[in-house]
């Protein structure tokens, strides 16, 4: 099978593209795979570092807004589809899947004008730009939230099959939990509270730890606090600013960035961090009550849809960005970990909304569309 994977800008774009090459892959050892994107986004280190061949096209989100910026970007973005059906065309695939990003646009509509078989995944439960605008173009559309599928109009077909993700669901005994507590810093004796803003971290969530942190607050919990790495020398001068040391901290333990994420989130007994497409699914498979912030100010809103699917079925509690502090973070994390059985009902609610063999089923509907 010959593939072409289109994915640019963050990670949540362009692991799940990663994810389905490895699947086919591993079905299909013979397979030839190269992606596109951009010269800009984290597809420059990612794909690379998979193993795979990336290729790069001008791509650009536009506005509505008139500027000579923006007339600049278009000019450029309408370049990218000359490149991306040259590339196309010299590779010859069997098939061309988008799994997101403005780099979409180009690549799926240049394959479609070829007469190429295309596919798009779509992580978010609120579909994005190019999903909506490709939607009668492409040939099968997986979604990873249910809540998606009836927000896409005029779309041939629709499959929910879930997002692929790297952490998996694992039950640890009492001594293998407990060495990574140890390794952690924490102990068994109180509720484990992991926080994460993200690869990158997310300020406004660091700045409510602080205060939790200045005002004791956290007695009855304690805490894995993953800050980001760009942010991690800023939490610690504001903290010793009020003389507070990060070693010297009862019931917390603060990093730049966790490294055993999957253990981690395994033994904690809730989850505090943004509301990406990968984080909420990652929620989910695990079961794991949660306090989502969506980030603002991002198309749609889409993570506050994300969230939404979490919250509807009381499996996670929202505070918005511009509402959070440090004693209403505070509040809502007693409120769960004070009452056993509203914790256990919340983390099982969680696994309402998960998805299993996501690869498998991905799979299946490449091969589908591949015969027909």
């Amino acid at each position: 099978m010959r593939v072409i994977i289109a994915a640019a800008g963050t990670a949540g774009h362009i692991n799940p593209g990663i994810a389905i090459a490895n699947k086919i892959k591993q079905e299909e050892k013979d397979s030839k795979i190269i992606f596109i994107g951009t010269t800009r986004g984290l597809e420059n280190d990612l794909v690379p570092r998979a193993g795979y061949e990336l290729k790069t096209i001008e791509a650009y989100g536009l506005s509505k807004k008139i500027s000579i910026e923006n007339i600049k970007k278009m000019i450029k973005t309408l370049k990218g589809f000359t490149e991306a059906k040259k590339i196309i065309k010299e590779f010859k695939p069997d098939i061309v899947i988008g799994t997101g990003g403005y780099i979409c646009g180009a690549v799926i509509s240049s394959a479609h004008s070829l007469h190429i078989p295309t596919m798009l995944h779509e992580s978010n439960s609120f579909p994005g730009k190019a999903v909506k605008m490709l939607a009668k173009k492409t040939d099968a559309i997986l979604v990873s939230f249910e809540a998606a599928i009836p927000r896409i109009k005029n779309a041939k077909n629709v499959v929910h099959t879930g997002t692929p993700i790297k952490i998996k669901k694992q039950e640890y005994g009492i001594n293998e939990k407990n060495r990574i507590l140890k390794e952690i810093g924490l102990n068994e004796t109180k509720p484990i509270i992991l926080v994460s803003g993200g690869s990158q971290g997310a300020q406004k969530i660091n700045e409510a730890i602080i205060q939790i942190i200045n005002n004791k607050l956290n007695k009855n919990y304690q805490m894995i606090w993953a800050t980001g790495p760009n942010q991690f020398d800023m939490v610690k001068e504001n903290l010793e600013n009020s003389h507070i040391y990060i070693n010297h901290l009862d019931n917390m333990k603060i990093v730049p960035y966790i490294y055993n994420m999957q253990e981690v989130m395994n033994i904690s007994d809730v989850i505090i961090g943004r509301a990406g497409a990968m984080t909420v699914t990652e929620i989910s498979n695990l079961g794991k009550p949660s306090i989502l912030v969506p980030l603002p100010n991002v198309s749609h809103n889409h993570q506050l849809y994300n969230a939404k699917v979490l919250e509807n079925i009381g499996a996670a509690k929202i505070i918005l960005n511009e509402e959070l502090t440090g004693e209403r973070l505070n509040q809502m994390i007693e409120e769960i970990i004070l009452d056993q059985c509203k914790m256990f009902k919340m983390g099982k609610n969680a696994l309402k909304v998960s998805t299993n063999q996501v690869e498998d089923k991905i799979y299946e509907e490449i091969k589908k569309l591949m015969t027909t």
